[in-house]
C-alpha cells in the first residue's frame, strides 16, 4: 500500500492527470503507514501483522 501510494503521488505530480490520483495516493500512503505501525507494535489488523 505504501509503495502504491508513493507511485500514485509521483504519477499525479509528474503527468497531467486529474488531482484525484494524488488524493488516492496520499490516502493509500497514510493507511499503509498506519497498518505498518499497528503491525510493528504487535496489534494485528484483520488477522495480519504485516501488510505489503
Amino acid at each position: 500500500m505504501i509503495v502504491l501510494g508513493i507511485i500514485l503521488i509521483l504519477v499525479g505530480y509528474l503527468l497531467p492527470v486529474p488531482s484525484i490520483i494524488v488524493t488516492i495516493g496520499w490516502i493509500l500512503l497514510v493507511v499503509g503507514l498506519i497498518l505498518t505501525i499497528l503491525g510493528a507494535v504487535g496489534r494485528g489488523v484483520g488477522g495480519r501483522k504485516t501488510y505489503f
